[in-house]
């Protein structure tokens, strides 16, 4: 298993972990848990596409990393 093999495989796995977590109404998706989670795990998927190479996962997780901030923070001010 190559480095961003692990590095994608721990992106991945933090991202599928909150989404379970959320769709058994454990976090809720409007929680900072969940926000973070998501922020955490696409980072680290787009990271890896980055080592890669591979351009369209790099926009593609590049894209969720701003959402999740976006409403990690719009989130915080109600």
């Amino acid at each position: 298993m190559t480095t961003s093999d692990i590095i994608a495989s721990l992106g991945v796995t933090i991202l599928l972990v909150g989404y379970f977590l959320s769709l058994f109404k454990i976090i809720h998706q409007e929680s900072k848990t969940y926000g973070i989670l998501n922020i955490l795990g696409a980072g680290l998927a787009g990271y890896a596409s980055i080592l890669i190479g591979f351009m369209p996962f790099v926009v593609l997780e590049s894209a969720w990393v701003l959402v999740a901030f976006i409403g990690l923070f719009r989130n915080r001010r109600h």
